[in-house]
């Protein structure tokens, strides 16, 4: 039986804050391409074969017309909403509640509309060809029939692990997950670290700049939905009534891994890897996609 082409999952419900705006439909290409273009880009080369957006209803307008309209023809796309009502039966949402419940919650969103395995990122980010190559290439094998009772018994699970030092704005902080990593290159947790900055990163520092960390690029089989469903139970009982609480994808996974029902690789990539943090960011991402479209690794035109 033919191995299903993976999915692409973007969770792009994101606010923005700090950057200041809907920075997931900024153009950042030399042709205007937003940052989206160049995932979706490199994940259908890398052989998936659709792409699922989680994002908030209320910009779903938009949302259609400036970035689904443009993969019409090229690949099937279905949106997800993510909203702070979405929870599993028997909870509700708390009074006052407003902000989303974070990436764990984002991904079981999705649970009804990925049934095969699939890759988890963010919207706001430029990951690479390689972490979506080996991704791809990783999602073939997990999904292959000598895996299938693993998929539910100790899913196999996969992350793409990039360098800190190349992950840093030159503008401010930002948050990423340390990844600790044993001998035989499984990951053993993901610790959140909410506020680094460049100035604090470097020799004799704490950390060097060549610690393994996740920019939330994943590699998952539907595996992972009911463990999501019962850990956000337990999240909202405990910290429901928090108006600012989120349930954080890597911090669920994580805890899967301590109770032994999870096994996570870590895929080392060679991509590089650009964010727009901040605004101040933006100079500098356009030069480096710009660059990489005169040299080929991009047409003129993705889409």
């Amino acid at each position: 039986m033919p191995v299903p082409s993976p999915t692409l999952l973007v969770l792009a419900a994101g606010l923005g804050s700090r950057y200041g705006g809907l920075k997931q439909l900024d153009p950042v290409g030399p042709a205007g391409e937003i940052l989206l273009d160049y995932a979706v880009f490199d994940a259908l080369r890398a052989g998936f074969g659709r792409v699922v957006f989680v994002i908030r209803e209320e910009f779903a307008v938009e949302f259609r017309a400036r970035v689904a309209a443009k993969y019409a023809g090229r690949t099937p796309v279905e949106l997800v909403f993510q909203s702070t009502a979405i929870l599993p039966p028997g909870y509700a949402l708390p009074p006052g509640r407003e902000k989303p419940w974070g990436t764990g919650h984002a991904v079981w969103c999705a649970r009804q509309a990925v049934t095969g395995p699939f890759a988890v990122i963010g919207a706001d980010d430029f990951f690479g060809r390689d972490a979506f190559v080996q991704l791809a290439k990783f999602l073939s094998s997990a999904s292959g029939p000598e895996n299938r009772e693993s998929k539910i018994q100790n899913p196999k699970f996969a992350l793409a692990g990039y360098r800190l030092a190349n992950t840093l704005s030159e503008h401010g902080a930002v948050a990423r997950g340390v990844c600790t990593v044993d001998a035989t290159g499984r990951l053993t947790r993901v610790t959140e670290r909410t506020s680094l900055y460049r100035e604090e990163v470097g020799p004799g520092r704490e950390f060097t700049g060549d610690e393994t960390v996740s920019m939330n690029c994943w590699a998952f089989t539907p595996g992972i939905f009911p463990a999501l469903e019962k850990q956000l139970g337990e999240f909202l009982r405990a910290h429901g009534h928090e108006p600012k609480s989120e349930f954080y994808l890597p911090e669920a996974v994580s805890a899967q891994i301590a109770a032994g029902t999870a096994e996570v690789r870590v895929l080392p990539t060679t991509a590089t890897w650009f964010g727009v943090t901040y605004r101040e960011d933006k100079p500098r991402v356009q030069a480096a996609l710009a660059a990489l479209h005169a040299s080929g690794e991009y047409p003129a035109r993705l889409f």
